[in-house]
């Protein structure tokens, strides 16, 4: 039989988890127990003794010990998340800073990337939060949906609010900086561990080649030896998708659809802003009047990369589509569009930035978190900064998302709700972060002069049609 596609996988999880959930929130009500001998439901999944379950049958046995094992299921997968986390951020963000090469000797070209990439990045974080923060879409319209979540994750969603007030902008900041990096690996603080990269990356470039070459080499291996793992634990994901979704489907039932549903639009239109109107303004802005790359030429040249892009949910495979249609259809400078576009593969994901601000923020509100304003700068810096450091394969974003949520104490739980429609929004969002490496190819060839006109890129067919 033709081996099913993991995409396939994962949706044929969620609908038989969604099925099962709903089965359970509708039909397994105490009348059920009660049937089966268990008159302290709660008492009897938590395994404590009760009086009133001492006449339990073999069937409720089984049914709590099926109910343990999904639960099981679906921790351990957001465990082993975690555990990839902290490796591939360090390791992934220190080869990615580290190979810029010597920022002194850089110029123009580095800065104008690195300045390009760093603003977007920000902007598409910062419009994630607020796209998030006006819409509401994890407000529940039926207070005792939230009253049903998993005792665990209410208690979680309790201290995350209470740890909320403790923060502000300047406790961010001073956060940020670890006063001991192996306490920060330690005990995964996030932000702490991004800085730690970045500075180290940093440090690599200020020193002699040779001595830094062998060390930049270690760190991509054991990136790509965790890359390696993340493929692998991504074969678990359909599995991991019905024990989770089950689960809270069975506590929330349908309301949680509703919310859902509103997520999906607000990211698709978060990621239509970014690529209909942040780029084109940009590229129209920063491109010369008598070259200028305006909303039609930038859209013609770049369309059979973000076809691909859409269809492969990978930007490193997409990667030799869009150097092409940047040099040959842009017309951009080989030189600054191999540079531009090889940088942008690990360092520019603007499409991933704003969509893990919009989860953080919609599993906050599913789960009744107040977002401070504290929070919500928190929120956009690490959606930011750790997209620097996901891979581009499909479903990359997803490594690094239970770190986001931790970041300001957000419930993993709710992260299956997140899978379950993560292939469609992962195809929508590589689709912007390639359409940014050609947004930043093409103002840096511009400014650099190094961009053809129409008129020499049609020139440069005739003749090679010739």
């Amino acid at each position: 039989m033709p081996k099913i596609a993991l995409h396939w996988q994962i949706l044929i999880a969620m609908v038989l988890g969604i099925a099962v959930g709903l089965l359970v929130n509708q039909y397994w009500t105490d009348q059920t127990w009660s049937r089966m001998g268990v008159g302290a439901p709660t008492e009897f999944m938590a395994g404590a003794d009760h009086t009133a379950n001492t006449d339990a049958t073999p069937l409720a046995h089984g049914a709590r010990l099926a109910a343990r094992a999904t639960d099981f299921a679906g921790k351990l997968f957001l465990r082993c998340l975690r555990f990839i986390a902290v490796p591939i951020v360090l390791f992934s963000l220190v080869v990615a800073v580290a190979s810029l090469g010597d920022p002194r000797k850089l110029g123009r070209v580095g800065g104008k990337t690195i300045g390009i990439f760093l603003f977007t990045g920000f902007t598409s974080a910062v419009l994630g939060v607020s796209l998030a923060t006006l819409t509401k879409p994890g407000v529940l319209d039926d207070p005792a949906s939230r009253d049903a979540l998993p005792r665990a994750a209410a208690q979680s969603a309790a201290a995350a609010e209470a740890g909320a007030r403790e923060y502000s902008v300047w406790k961010v900041v001073l956060d940020a900086v670890p006063e001991n990096p192996f306490h920060a690996i330690a005990n995964a603080q996030m932000l702490q561990i991004v800085v730690l990269s970045i500075v180290l990356g940093l440090g690599l470039t200020l020193i002699d080649p040779e001595k830094s070459k062998p060390v930049i080499r270690v760190f991509d291996g054991l990136a790509e030896a965790v890359l390696k793992l993340v493929q692998l634990l991504m074969r678990a994901a359909p599995v991991a998708v019905f024990a989770l979704i089950s689960t809270i489907i069975a506590g929330l039932g349908l309301s949680v659809f509703k919310a859902l549903a509103l997520y999906c639009i607000v990211v698709v239109a978060g990621l239509a802003i970014i690529l209909f109107v942040l780029y084109p303004t940009l590229t129209t802005l920063l491109t010369p009047a008598s070259n200028r790359v305006g909303y039609g030429r930038f859209f013609r040249a770049m369309m059979p990369a973000q076809l691909f892009a859409f269809s492969s949910s990978s930007s490193a495979a997409t990667f030799p589509v869009t150097l092409q249609c940047c040099r040959d259809r842009l017309g951009a400078d080989e030189g600054i569009a191999s540079f531009v576009c090889s940088l942008g593969v690990s360092f520019n994901m603007d499409g991933t930035a704003m969509y893990q601000a919009i989860v953080v923020t919609f599993l906050a509100q599913l789960y009744g978190i107040d977002m401070s304003f504290g929070d919500c700068v928190t929120v956009a810096l690490m959606a930011a900064l750790l997209s620097i450091g996901v891979p581009g394969i499909p479903g990359g974003s997803l490594v690094v998302m239970a770190v986001v949520l931790d970041s300001i104490r957000v419930p993993a739980d709710g992260i299956a709700i997140i899978l379950a429609v993560d292939r469609v929004l992962d195809m929508c969002r590589t689709v912007i972060n390639i359409s940014g490496d050609a947004m930043g190819t093409a103002i840096v060839a511009a400014s650099e002069g190094r961009l053809a006109t129409p008129a020499e890129l049609a020139a440069r067919a005739e003749s090679g049609a010739g």
